[in-house]
């Protein structure tokens, strides 16, 4: 059975970015989350089955949104450089454009326990597949090496990319996300085509 969507699960999935951001995962009670989204406690276990299910709902509908809106964006692109920057870029906004989303995925996702982060790299699988479809389209195109390896560069790219950005949220936001796309874009590629 699939979950309960429309207007109040949107409301909740908010709420909940809202309030883990500002107390953090483990002093975030359901409660205050109901709360934050105007709904009754009880209401959230009409879509939820607990706080850990919020959690990871929130971060499948967003990265979800995410991942979709990427691969819409970048799909008539024939630049695998462009590519690689656009996702980048977008990244980058998109946590930029939410400071909120961004502490929760970049801190309160990764202190969860083993079952959740297993769910949360279930979620992850999409995106990191995107990047996969780039360096694979990449090497068919000779733009990358046919020794590439396509795991450990993805790897690098997401890491180096999640990095720039929890770095970001550490040092509170006082700079720009996405004027580092284009440097940040240009090391990668400098990097993976040697």
């Amino acid at each position: 059975m699939g979950k309960k969507r429309g207007q109040k699960y949107d409301q909740i999935i908010d709420a909940a970015v809202r309030v883990i951001a500002k107390n953090g995962y483990h002093n975030s009670q359901v409660s205050r989350i109901a709360k934050e989204a105007g709904v009754a406690d009880g209401t959230i276990y009409l879509y939820f089955k607990n706080k850990e299910d919020i959690l990871i709902s929130l971060f499948e509908e967003k990265m979800g949104v995410f991942v979709e809106k990427i691969r819409d964006h970048i799909a008539h692109e024939e630049s695998i450089e462009k590519k690689l920057l656009q996702l980048i870029e977008m990244h980058l906004m998109h946590l930029e454009s939410d400071y909120d989303l961004a502490l929760v995925t970049q801190l309160e996702l990764r202190q969860s326990n083993l079952e959740l982060r297993i769910r949360i790299n279930d979620v992850l699988k999409g995106y990191l597949g995107l990047i996969d479809s780039i360096l694979k389209e990449g090497i068919e195109k000779g733009f990358f090496p046919e020794t590439l390896n396509i795991r450990l560069a993805r790897q690098v790219i997401f890491g180096a990319i999640d990095e720039v950005v929890t770095n970001w949220v550490m040092k509170d936001h006082r700079y720009e996300l996405v004027p580092l796309a284009k440097p940040l874009n240009k090391m990668l590629l400098n990097g993976l085509r040697h």
